[in-house]
């Protein structure tokens, strides 16, 4: 059997949240390089439906899925769409769904698919592929859009700033390369301004989810894993920003936090029957090592729930901590 090219982050703190049986049917809702399926796989007698919406992930995988005598079953869709898309393949309920949000190492490890300013290639962030894509929006956005999409979906602070540089370089040279985009954010932050991260990781972030709509399809993938989860059924997630793990505190948490008076954003409503009771009492970091020997781990947060018998939960977008979307004009709505 083919080795995986990588160890997922905080897998063994996954497998303990999921705990996987036999007989279990689960769902690795970001596939990537397999290795949250390769382990989910290996603890149990189970199977597993891998989700991405990365061909070239799902292509990669189709040698050694094989080694699993019909145990995994891959899926070339967004995870958001695992509903519809499990129901097409005869399943109702499963046991257990697990994420690992953002984007994967294989991603930003190639400098083709231009997702990652440590290596120069064509300025793309596109998970699937398509369009539009980050080297359209620096391209025609206006400074006001594109400083909104700094600060809404990257929590960039000099917002405004590089976003205007961004305008007045692309007007002396378009920007097609992550390289480009990088040195001109680098060229208009201030040294002093500069912290331990390089000046365009904010901004690239923001790019990144604002392309990829990633607050959108993390959103519609706990509400459909919520409705397929069976009672008892684990859901874990693993974020690496502030923005994902808000949305899934407050999707996991909603029911008991409306019960305790813990949150005015929660509803009443829900207080009564909250559809999922907490693994642990509040969100888990890497351990010391692994944040040590990779550096992916070290913003890494994983939170639980177990689904209860309640019916789903009713919370709208804005109670869970989603930004107002960006809405861009030549775009016609957005992306």
């Amino acid at each position: 059997m083919t080795e995986a090219a990588h160890t997922p982050v905080m897998l063994s703190e996954v497998l303990a949240a999921l705990e996987p049986h036999d007989g279990g049917v689960y769902v690795d809702a970001t596939f990537g390089a397999g290795g949250y399926s390769r382990a989910i796989l290996g603890a149990a007698n189970c199977t597993v439906y891998g989700f991405d919406r990365d061909p070239t992930a799902i292509e990669r995988a189709q040698g050694w899925a094989k080694d699993f005598a019909g145990r995994l079953i891959l899926i070339n869709r967004p995870f958001a769409e695992m509903r519809d898309a499990l129901e097409d393949a005869g399943v109702e309920m499963v046991d257990g769904v697990v994420f690992d949000l953002g984007v994967s190492s294989m991603q930003l490890d190639e400098a083709i698919r231009g997702f990652s300013f440590r290596h120069d290639g064509p300025l793309s962030m596109r998970m699937d592929g398509g369009k539009p894509d980050a080297s359209d929006i620096v391209a025609k956005a206006e400074a006001a859009d594109l400083a909104a999409i700094f600060r809404t979906y990257g929590e960039e602070k000099r917002a405004g700033q590089l976003a205007r540089a961004i305008v007045k370089a692309r007007d002396a040279e378009p920007i097609e390369t992550t390289g480009r985009l990088a040195a001109v954010i680098e060229a208009a932050t201030p040294a002093p301004a500069r912290g331990r991260i390089h000046p365009a990781t904010r901004a690239f972030q923001g790019l990144r989810i604002f392309v990829n709509d990633e607050i959108g399809q993390l959103i519609a993938g706990l509400r459909a894993a919520e409705r397929l989860l069976r009672p008892a059924g684990r859901l874990v997630a693993v974020t690496f920003h502030s923005l994902e793990d808000r949305i899934v505190k407050r999707f996991l948490a909603g029911g008991e936090a409306a019960r305790s008076g813990a949150s005015r954003h929660l509803p009443p409503a829900q207080a009564a029957a909250p559809s999922f009771s907490l693994r642990h009492g509040k969100a888990i970091a890497a351990s010391d090592e692994e944040a040590s020997e990779n550096p992916r781990a070290r913003s890494a947060k994983l939170r639980a729930g177990e689904r209860t018998d309640a019916p789903p939960s009713t919370l709208d977008d804005a109670a869970l901590g989603a930004p107002r979307p960006v809405e861009l004009s030549f775009l016609d709505g957005g992306v």
